[in-house]
């Protein structure tokens, strides 16, 4: 028994860490995308250690295993980063800046290609300048 409260203990404590972290990522971090990306993973690893840590608890207590965190942790896994993800085409959509002032990521200049006459465009997509709306969109 005191194997199973030490890794319960050790388990919480890492998932306590892990949401102090993601925390502190979404207070520090400079901009949006880089906000949405600390707390999804950090938050994602410390919810799974204290449903783990239940987990143990609760199989410990009762014969068997407990299916009901088991089903939390795999919900929370399929969809943290489905919302993320959402969350960030949402907000390229929207062409919420990025830091340093870049509007697009694929108007990096790693992604750029030049074309004749010092044109670029980006990956092969005719984007239109940053602050015109995209083709489609009414301003």
């Amino acid at each position: 028994m005191m194997v199973v409260e030490a890794l319960v203990a050790l388990l919480l404590l890492a998932s306590g860490a892990a949401a102090l972290v993601a925390a502190l990522g979404l207070l520090r971090l400079p901009d949006f995308f880089m906000r949405l990306h600390g707390p999804t993973k950090a938050t994602t690893l410390g919810l799974g250690g204290i449903l783990a840590a239940s987990t143990i608890v609760f199989s410990v207590q009762d014969p068997g295993l407990s299916l009901h965190e088991v089903l939390i942790t795999l919900f929370l896994f399929i969809t943290a980063p489905a919302s993320a993800h959402i969350l960030a085409k949402s907000a390229m959509h929207d062409r919420v800046p990025f830091q340093g002032g870049q509007e697009d990521p694929l108007l990096h200049p790693a992604n750029l290609v030049p074309e004749s006459a010092g044109e670029y465009h980006a990956a092969g997509l005719d984007l239109p300048p940053p602050g015109e709306p995209l083709p489609g969109e009414e301003s």
